[in-house]
């Protein structure tokens, strides 16, 4: 039977090049989809075996993208194939549940061999992080975590993305009163109080990209 995959990019054309790959393949997408928040409620309809998400994705960004899916879609694994790599990503990626995370640079031998290893309960890393990411787990190290909610990631991207609080209400399908609550509480936490800081915290946490 086909590995059914649900693609997760912003961008048209990379989405274009991954089905091209996949269909020659043991592979069918059963949906693409360009935010976060898309990913979610395909996850929730069509229950894919594979979810392959951008970190950088409007709306909602792929790491609490992939915590969301999994949580609607628990049987769903989930490999980050991005940019980006920093380990701060990394980590946050496979706290989250992926169970892969492939660079865009690599070639599309890699993604194949990755797709085909977290299929069979693997876990698969780009060479040259696998590496970084042993060595920081030997050492004992711990990433910060987030001190925000995951409620309040969405709502702090959305609105770093310059959404009025009626279009944060209106996307996470939650009340105007609730977002501000949310927004206020973020600012609290962070000790950050106009929106260019929290911007420039969105920023910095690898939530939107400058």
């Amino acid at each position: 039977m086909s590995t059914r995959v649900l693609i997760a990019d912003d961008h048209a054309l990379f989405r274009d090049g991954l089905k091209a790959l996949l269909v020659a393949g043991e592979f069918e997408i059963v949906a693409e989809v360009e935010n976060g928040q898309d990913a979610i409620r395909e996850a929730r309809r069509l229950h894919p075996d594979v979810a392959i998400v951008d970190i950088g994705m409007p709306g909602l960004n792929g790491v609490d993208a992939a915590r969301e899916v999994l949580r609607v879609s628990p049987g769903t694994k989930v490999i980050v194939l991005t940019m980006h790599k920093d380990h701060i990503y990394i980590a946050e990626s496979l706290r989250a549940g992926a169970r892969g995370y492939v660079l865009k640079s690599r070639g599309a031998k890699e993604l194949l061999e990755a797709l085909r290893e977290i299929v069979r309960g693997g876990i698969y890393l780009s060479p040259g992080l696998s590496q970084e990411v042993v060595e920081s787990f030997l050492r004992g190290d711990k990433p910060p975590e987030s001190p925000l909610s995951p409620r309040e990631r969405e709502v702090l991207q959305l609105v770093a993305e310059g959404k009025t609080t009626k279009e944060v209400a209106a996307t996470l399908f939650i009340s105007f009163k609730t977002v501000e609550s949310h927004r206020q509480r973020i600012m609290s936490k962070l000790d950050l109080h106009e929106t260019a800081s929290l911007v420039r915290y969105a920023i910095r946490s690898g939530l939107i990209q400058p």
